[in-house]
């Protein structure tokens, strides 16, 4: 079983900067994938960026130049820093995790989600 713990979510005005976290624990072997998402009311969850083990990066259109994915292998946690933020970046944020157990079973993990709102 392996646990997702998100943190940093708020309301801050439009121009301002949050930065979530999101840490996770239990049996994990390797790390595919580490991600954050989305979800707007009345909206599909949708990926706003990803890191890979490798360290690769990804960002949605939106948030790119904005936005920045980062990791702390060590500890098995991944960060989302948002500066310049806009009324349209609110939502419920979600980590996810893709990776394998140390039973070298799959999985994929959700976060509980975290509110972010962008507001004056």
């Amino acid at each position: 079983q392996v646990q997702l713990v998100e943190s940093g979510g708020g309301l801050v005005q439009p121009g301002g900067s949050l930065r979530l976290s999101c840490a996770a624990s239990g049996s994990i072997r390797s790390i595919n994938v580490m991600g954050w998402y989305r979800q707007a009311p009345g909206k599909q969850r949708e990926l706003v960026a990803a890191i890979t083990g490798g360290s690769s990066t990804n960002y949605a259109d939106s948030v790119k130049g904005r936005f920045t994915i980062s990791r702390d292998n060590a500890k098995n946690t991944w960060f989302l820093q948002m500066n310049s933020l806009k009324p349209e970046d609110t939502a419920v944020y979600y980590c996810n995790l893709d990776g394998y157990n140390v039973y070298y079973l799959h999985f994929g993990s959700w976060g509980q989600g975290t509110q972010v709102t962008v507001s004056s």
